[in-house]
């Protein structure tokens, strides 16, 4: 069956203003790559050149020399990976108890969960870097890792809860009948049910820890301790606006995790994101 003319054309010009809208998202990309492997002369020619000529390493080998970008990268590998298994670990629990145990109030405590995701961080800023000053977690990574296991954040509760509530509870009855506590069911049947959920969590507190600036800005005060973000600023200072490269060079290192973890979890992200709009 032949498609109509109009149907047809409707559907090419999609397509065309879709990837007019693509390329203009993913330019400063392909810039980025760019910029990393030229010259000074070459990042400032006007017009601009897209292609290196010739390709140089130059603005990697002044990025590590000008600053300790490995060990920036050890300490964000090192809080991302303890703040995502907190943030699996604490928000599946919560999100477990929300949907399926029985309890007074317990939609009045999920619509309270819900509300302080409108709460601006920075207006609990001053009390909380008041307690952990208290406590001798400043200039610690416990401030940025330890909140993590102790709830996991209320968006990913919510998109949890959501995937729990679309588990047939006739499982959950089958299992009660074998005797299965809430524990055994959890990690046996739920857990199992809700990978695409896991995936996306993984994905978006990854993107989240990787990219935090903010945090290890305000409770690190040793450069050894600074994650990647706040290394950056080290060549925003010492290199200027003058060269970009290194700058150029190091952030592409930087983002290179989240582009290959997205590409990796795709099929997830999208899986999970068709199951959540599904009634249980």
């Amino acid at each position: 069956m032949k498609m109509p003319i109009g149907r047809l054309l409707g559907r090419i010009l999609w397509y065309f203003v879709m990837t007019i809208v693509g390329l203009f998202f993913i330019l400063p990309f392909i810039w980025l790559i760019s910029s990393s492997f030229k010259s000074p002369q070459q990042i400032v020619v006007f017009p601009p050149e897209l292609i290196p000529d010739p390709w140089t390493l130059r603005s990697f080998i002044s990025g590590f020399s000008a600053a300790p970008f490995l060990l920036f990268l050890k300490n964000s590998v090192f809080i991302t990976s303890l703040s995502i298994l907190g943030t699996i670990c604490s928000s599946t629990l919560v999100a477990f108890g929300f949907s399926r145990l029985k309890a007074k109030l317990k939609d009045f405590w999920f619509l309270v969960l819900l509300s302080t995701m409108m709460i601006p961080g920075t207006v609990t800023l001053i009390p909380v870097y008041v307690i952990y000053s208290k406590i001798g977690w400043i200039n610690t990574f416990l401030p940025l890792i330890v909140p993590t296991f102790l709830g996991g954040g209320a968006f990913f509760i919510f998109l949890l809860r959501q995937f729990f509530n679309n588990i047939p509870k006739g499982l959950e009855e089958v299992a009660k009948i074998d005797g299965c506590s809430y524990l055994k069911m959890f990690f046996r049947i739920f857990v199992p049910n809700i990978k695409p959920a896991l995936m996306i969590v993984i994905l978006f507190s990854f993107v989240q820890f990787w990219n935090d600036f903010f945090g290890p800005m305000i409770f690190l005060i040793s450069p050894e301790k600074y994650t990647i973000p706040v290394g950056l600023k080290f060549f925003t200072g010492q290199y200027g606006t003058i060269d970009t490269g290194p700058l150029m060079a190091m952030s592409l290192i930087a983002v290179t995790p989240v582009i290959i973890l997205f590409f990796v979890a795709q099929r997830y992200f999208i899986q999970g994101i068709v199951t959540t709009g599904l009634k249980s």
